[in-house]
């Protein structure tokens, strides 16, 4: 039978501890029986007798002796790793390797991560921004972020909120260029488009039509791989874009930016959060994702209501006409 070095030493070392056999088998918490065939065991393995045992003591062998001796500091050792590992999964400080998307990393969650370092200084953020979710084990990843579906790839994933593309324009550009009624007027418009950094290729402008999601190309007037680039752009009155509502909401409510065509805005995606097993997380794993789910669901900071685009809207198509 396969013998269980570590475990045969570890159980001979605790019943010279404990003058028992008996006694070392309730604090490893096996049967009697179990404890003195890993003894047993390990006596056969090495070919000698570790112990003088009767039916009311123990007593060493020379071989014994030599061999408590000789492991004892290793199982100490082991004994004050073991100890640390459990005192430190209760630490908020260390590493915490988060992964999130390049597009909204700064905008969404910097804020949130500030927040977190300034309530715990002992811990060491490591970012990889990666629009994917790659090897989750390899990379050692301790908490994901994600825009688009839910990940099924072994994680728990949960939706903070969901990501509204808007189409929208700076006041200057629609009282230039008109604003669009109807998706067909945008065929006269300046639009932006996004280019997927790793392939360059376009991303279609996602429309909502008769209650349907459709992905329409744009001819681009202005295209970047950069979704702040895009944003500045059509805050500059360069063009009229579909954007993001973690990127353009705080713009539509100051009035820098006007929604338009709000019957064909989509919400099929949104901003994801995902990570292993919450059980065997280190507590400062698990208090960043409380916080993270706390500040970002459903976030009123990020999600316009339909309130607030009809009246950005209305507004400001109503201050043009008065104008005139």
């Amino acid at each position: 039978m396969p013998i269980n070095e570590f475990r045969a030493i570890a159980m001979f070392a605790k019943a010279v501890e404990l003058g028992s056999i008996r006694r070392a088998a309730q604090a490893q918490r096996v049967t009697p029986q179990a404890a003195s065939e890993a003894i047993a065991q390990l006596e056969q393995h090495l070919g000698v007798r570790l112990l003088h045992r009767t039916t009311r003591n123990l007593a060493l062998t020379e071989e014994g002796q030599r061999l408590l001796e000789n492991t004892q500091p290793a199982i100490a050792a082991l004994d004050r790793a073991l100890a640390m590992a459990r005192e430190a999964k209760d630490d908020i400080a260390g590493p915490l390797r988060i992964v999130g998307p390049k597009s909204s990393f700064a905008p969404i969650l910097m804020p949130v991560l500030d927040e977190f370092c300034r309530a715990y200084p002992g811990i060491q953020p490591d970012i990889q921004l990666d629009d994917g979710i790659g090897n989750w084990v390899l990379e050692r990843m301790d908490v994901g972020f994600r825009i688009g579906t839910s990940p099924s790839e072994g994680v728990i994933g949960r939706q903070l909120f969901s990501i509204q593309m808007i189409v929208c324009a700076a006041p200057a550009y629609l009282a230039s260029h008109g604003v669009p009624a109807t998706l067909d007027d945008l065929v006269t418009h300046r639009c932006s488009v996004f280019r997927h950094p790793a392939t360059g290729k376009v991303s279609p402008w996602y429309l909502t039509v008769d209650g349907k999601l459709e992905h329409r190309l744009m001819s681009p007037a202005f295209s970047t791989n950069d979704t702040e680039i895009e944003l500045q752009a059509v805050l500059a009155g360069q063009a009229i874009g579909q954007l993001a509502n973690f990127s353009a909401a705080a713009h539509i409510r100051a009035g820098r930016l006007v929604p338009v065509l709000l019957q064909h805005m989509s919400a099929h995606i949104g901003l994801h959060i995902y990570y292993g097993s919450r059980a065997a997380q280190p507590k400062r794993v698990r208090e960043f994702l409380d916080l993270a789910i706390s500040r970002l669901l459903d976030s009123p900071a990020f999600v316009l209501t339909e309130k607030e685009l009809g009246t950005a809207s209305r507004g400001w198509q109503d201050a043009q006409r008065r104008g005139k």
